[in-house]
């Protein structure tokens, strides 16, 4: 009887719990904020300053200073009060143990909570320093999710370009053509005082060579598509990769294929227009070629972080179908 009593309260708990995660709010705010519950006084020391040094750090690849991350400081108390609807919520405390904790989905969906505790400010720095690296990739890659969600509900129609490619991305209905040939493809959104651009084209496997000439060949050959399709107001003009800052290499998979990731900056020859990219040379070996999805903005009044964030999201929705055909290398030749 004893037992049966016990599953009876155990599973009326279990579905309170449940409907209780059930009945979250929806969570709000500007994409790439994060909401530090932390009192004055250490906001205004060096935890303070380790935090903005990490979370506010400049982006890479842009052409002006942006932070990583936007920022807002409250006080401990308002944690219980309107803050709870915040995405990205690092709770910092002084207490008895030092500990890193954290909570998904805890006062509103989808959300983390990142809590850092320490007995004093040397114990919590030390726990900021060991776990910043996977806060921000956590606080990232739930970023780019939301800039998905936002970006599925009204969409370009793609279906007419899976056949030339073989994939599928979404992409957002603003986006429309600027140039269609057999095998590359730019999109163009309008905004204030500018626009982005979607680039999409493919190439032989051979292209790229392997380590430690990647990047040489990623700027060969993006400053060769430049040339072919990427013009300025006349003929004369012609889209480069900007000499005067080495790009950034990275590495990524995108739909289980190896990609290598360059950030960096172009600039428009015998033009004034120039702006960041970032490109993605994906190694397509069951299609024996490297597919090139690049995000590029020209916004020269605008704040460019966010722009090429939602160009990096868009990118990352990619899932490929089947076998296709590839260009000629010779076409990309210089």
């Amino acid at each position: 009887m004893k037992k049966a009593l016990f599953f009876i309260v155990f599973f009326l708990v279990f579905l309170s719990s449940c409907d209780k995660k059930s009945k979250l709010p929806s969570t709000s705010g500007k994409i790439n904020t994060i909401s530090v519950i932390i009192d004055d006084k250490l906001w205004d020391g060096e935890i303070g300053d380790s935090i903005r040094n990490k979370f506010a750090a400049p982006v890479i690849g842009l052409p002006q200073e942006e932070p990583l991350f936007n920022i807002n400081q409250y006080p401990v108390k308002l944690l219980e009060g309107f803050m709870n609807n915040c995405r990205n919520i690092i709770v910092i405390k002084k207490e008895a143990k030092n500990q890193f904790v954290i909570k998904e989905n805890e006062f509103a969906k989808p959300q983390i909570v990142y809590y850092v505790s320490g007995k004093n400010s040397i114990a919590i720095l030390d726990l900021i320093e060991k776990n910043a690296t996977e806060i921000i990739s956590k606080i990232r890659k739930s970023e780019i999710q939301e800039n998905q969600r936002i970006i599925d509900t009204l969409l370009f129609d793609f279906s007419k370009l899976e056949k030339h490619f073989n994939i599928n991305l979404k992409i957002p209905k603003e986006f429309k053509y600027a140039s269609k040939k057999d095998k590359f493809v730019w999109l163009k959104k309008e905004i204030t005082s500018g626009n982005t651009s979607l680039l999409i084209y493919q190439l032989p496997l051979s292209v790229i060579e392997t380590k430690p000439n990647v990047i040489d060949d990623i700027i060969k050959i993006r400053d060769s598509i430049g040339n072919l399709y990427i013009h300025g107001t006349s003929r004369r003009t012609k889209m480069i990769t900007e000499a005067a800052y080495a790009p950034y290499l990275s590495y990524t998979v995108l739909d289980k294929r190896y990609a290598y990731e360059t950030k960096g900056t172009w600039e428009m020859e015998n033009d004034f227009m120039s702006g960041p990219f970032i490109n993605y040379s994906i190694v397509d070996k069951p299609n024996k070629r490297i597919l090139v999805v690049e995000g590029f903005c020209y916004a020269p009044s605008k704040e460019k972080r966010d722009l090429m964030f939602e160009l990096e999201a868009i990118i990352k929705t990619i899932k490929f179908i089947k076998f296709s055909n590839t260009i000629s290398k010779k076409q990309y030749k210089k």
